[in-house]
This record gives structure tokens, sequence and C-alpha cells, in this order.
């Protein structure tokens, strides 16, 4: 097949990407992009999950209508959230979105039956309240019971396409329930959430066929006739594979959308006592990789600062109006719990500023400017973590996806860490999705020839670094910060 598509979702929105070679470049048309989000329902958040697929419908369709008659289809999503499923294959419940408050203090809870370090010393994956276990934990006990199958979102929405269940690895591994030297799922973890490892579908690497759509969806005609592909459905796990990296040179890479994951691509794991202390994460990459980095809050909160000023300004005049604000003004830390899921980021911002004795910012461009200035410092303190860790001094570091468009936090960020900062292609995570369909097909070898192409076929920006005044002073306040 010369047509293929990345059916590729985001927290915040989705789309889906036709990919062909031509002439020795991967080239690329968007056929169908919707909005995503989450909803307060009651007490608590849900994702749509069925208008998710609905979407994914409208786009084949839209395939279709554009001669596409014949494709292979793989789908990335974010990580951690599931869906449970009754014996007859029917969702049991609403599906729940990470950012939801019924974990906030699960941790604490579950760790009072297993120590922090067992678990990490397992699992090698970095504690956060929305993982996989601590929402198991904290459901409804008779529901997990009554679950026959347990899919994360990728997985149900191949399910629904394909009939076929299974769990893919590498979104499965972000649980925190998965042994990391078995790749199975830890008996004991499972034991302590109150679930049994038959619930979970089969784990699949990336690269595996699932095989035509049902005949159900292909009795209208209105779809193309797709083979679907099992490629690295966390959607950040696609979106390393579409670094653009040389092979020859040191490098670390931030995948930067709603999260900023920060971090470096190891043949092994690296789950140490530090690597615990600074809640590293090893998460499992496509081609018996491992994704070593670091969570970091990312773009989530300019995108809550836009919303709540009803989209006046686009990202891109928000950065401009920041690159007119005075640098450092403002700092908060990116991490802190209170940023996660507030009632009015805005507002949050703001008091958080002045429980500290900072200026408080007041125009979009001001609290811009706070956002990205403190994104650049999280970005060189995780930076300097990395390569303690590791033992590694990257020579490049690769910004991919929606952030890599802000070029004012590129060259602050290039500033800081004092060395190359790459930025492109944006649309890495579809790009990852989609050679990781051509590698199944036989039309590329593997993932150096697949990062070369990604290299000939995509512009990338380059930043070099720069001296900032008073930089000292600045590095003072900011760990000094707490």
């Amino acid at each position: 097949m010369n047509d293929h598509i990345a059916v590729d979702i985001g927290a915040s929105s989705g789309r889906l990407v036709h990919g062909r070679l031509e002439q020795g470049k991967l080239v690329l048309q968007e056929l169908h992009r919707f909005a995503n989000g989450f909803q307060r329902k009651g007490n608590h958040d849900y994702w749509d999950i069925e208008q998710l697929f609905q979407q994914i419908l409208i786009g084949l369709r839209k395939a279709k209508q554009a001669g596409i008659d014949r494709c292979t289809l793989g789908i990335d999503t974010w990580a951690v959230d599931y869906v449970l499923l009754d014996d007859q294959g029917e969702r049991l419940h609403d599906v729940y979105a990470y950012r939801d408050a019924r974990t906030n203090g699960a941790p604490d809870r579950l760790h009072q039956h297993i120590a922090r370090d067992a678990v990490y010393s397992k699992t090698g994956i970095q504690e956060l309240p929305f993982n996989t276990l601590y929402q198991l934990y904290v459901h409804d006990d008779k529901q997990l019971k009554e679950a026959s199958q347990i899919l994360y979102i990728p997985d149900y929405l191949y399910y629904r396409l394909t009939g076929k269940r299974m769990n893919e690895a590498t979104n499965a591994s972000t649980s925190q329930m998965i042994h990391l030297a078995t790749g199975q799922y830890d008996e004991e973890l499972l034991e302590l959430v109150g679930v049994r490892r038959e619930q979970f579908a089969p784990l699949i690497e990336p690269g595996a066929t699932l095989g035509p759509l049902q005949p159900s969806l292909q009795q209208s005609g209105e779809l193309p006739h797709c083979e679907c592909i099992v490629v690295p459905t966390h959607d950040t796990a696609s979106a390393v594979v579409g670094v653009p990296a040389a092979k020859s040179i040191p490098w670390a890479f931030i995948s930067s959308g709603t999260w900023s994951l920060l971090g470096m691509e190891l043949q092994q794991p690296l789950h140490d006592e530090r690597a615990m202390a600074l809640n590293y994460t090893n998460e499992r990459g496509a081609y018996s990789t491992f994704r070593f980095l670091k969570n970091i809050m990312g773009m989530w909160m300019i995108q809550e600062v836009r919303r709540l000023q009803n989209n006046e300004y686009s990202f891109a005049e928000l950065v401009e109006l920041a690159a007119k604000e005075q640098p450092f003004q403002s700092l908060v830390r990116c991490n802190d719990t209170r940023f996660l899921n507030p009632e009015h980021m805005i507002q949050e911002l703001q008091a958080y500023c002045r429980e500290r004795g900072q200026a408080v910012p007041q125009t979009a461009g001001a609290i811009a400017r706070t956002i990205f200035d403190s994104l650049a410092l999280t970005y060189y303190d995780y930076m300097n973590e990395l390569e303690q860790l590791t033992g590694r001094k990257p020579e490049v570091l690769h910004i991919v996806g929606g952030g890599a468009n802000n070029g004012l936090l590129c060259q602050l960020t290039a500033d800081l860490i004092q060395r190359e900062v790459k930025a492109g292609p944006t649309e890495s995570t579809a790009i990852g999705n989609l050679v990781v369909q051509l590698i199944a097909c036989g039309k590329l070898d593997g993932m150096t020839e697949a990062r070369s192409l990604i290299a000939n076929s995509f512009d990338v920006v380059s930043y070099g670094p720069r001296g900032l005044d008073n930089l000292e002073q600045v590095l003072q306040r900011w760990r000094n910060l707490r």
C-alpha cells in the first residue's frame, strides 16, 4: 500500500494525517482535525470517548472521498486512562480523565501497603497521582470486579475499529504496573489495586498487524479498506520515533504539547535511587528502547490561559505579546500540583506570584511571559539532572510537537542550556506513527533510516545559544523559589 493514515489524538485536539512516500520524502496531508477535551459531569471529569471514535470515522470518510481506497492505519493518544468492558464487550462506565481529582491522595494511601521504592524498583515509572495504578486503586470495586477486560484509550479505539483486543506495550508501561525485568504486569501490584492479569488484554509491541476494519464498518462502502497496524500508541512514544536525530550525535528531546516530556532515548532502563528521588520515568519506547524522561506541566498552562481569555489571541499572538515583555519578572514552579487542574489558571498563577512577593502579571503578554520564562528555567533544571543521572552530555536538544513553533521559548531554552536547540517537526507524533507503519510494511529498514527520512522531509529551525543579562541573579531567584 502507498497510503498510510495516522490517527493522532491529544488531550486538546485530534487529527487524521495522510502520509505517503514521494521521491524519497514523507509527504503529509491533514485529512481531518477536531477538538478534544474533558468535560465535567457531576463531580468528575470525563472524556467523550464515543465522540472520538465518531471523529475517526468522519476522518476516514474524508479519506475515502479524497480518493484513498486502501491504506494502513495506526492510532496514538495520551496515556494512563482506560476503559472497562463487560462480558459482551460493551463499555461499563464513562471514561475518567486523568486530571480528575479522584486520585488526590491516592499514592499516599496505596503506599501504606507497599513502599514507594519497592514500586519504583519493580516498574521504573515515576510516581504521578494519575497513573493507572492509582486510578484503578480508587475505582469502584464492584465495577472493577464486573470488568471482563481493561483496555487503554488507544486500545479501545483499535478495538472499536477491528474487534480485536490488546494492550500496546509503550502505553501499558506508563500504567506503573509493568515489571521492568519481565515486561509483564506485576502480580503483586495488580492484587493491591484489586484486578487480575486475565482482565487485561495481551501485551503487543509496535509493528504488529491487527488486520482490517470490522465488516460492519466496511458494509456502507464509505470507508477505505484499512489494514490496522499497532504503532507506539502512547503519543510521546510516537513523538520520540519522530525526532529527526542523527545517530552519531548525542541528543536529548522535549516532546512539547499539553505536557512537555524531557528526556533521552536509552537502550536500558535507569531506575536507581537517584532516578527515583528525582522522579524520572522509564517508559517503554518502540523497538526495545526506553524513554528516560521527566514530565513537565507544559503547554497546558498557556492553553488554559487562552481558554479563559475566550481564545482572544492565537498561540502565535501570545508568543508575540510575551516577547515584548521584560524577561524573568515573575516566575512559577510549573510542576507545582496547584497547576494540574485549577479552577482558574490565571488566578492561580497570579496568586502564586502574589504569595511570593513577585510582580503579579496582569496582561495577556505578562502572563504568557511568566509561563514561557518558567518553562525554560524548568527545562534548564531538568537538562542538568538528566546529564547527572545518565552521565551523558547531549550536544543538541530536539524540541518536537506544537511547542516547537514557540520561537521565544526555544531561544530561551538554548540560551539557558548553552547548546543548540533544534525545533521541529511540529507533527512529530503523527510522523512517528506513520514511519512505524512504513517499517511494518517493509518500506523502511528501521529507526535509523526512518529518522534520516524525517530529517530530509521536514524543516527544522536551529537556535544557537546567546548570552543572557543577569543570568546568575535569575538563577538564584529561581533556586530560591519554593
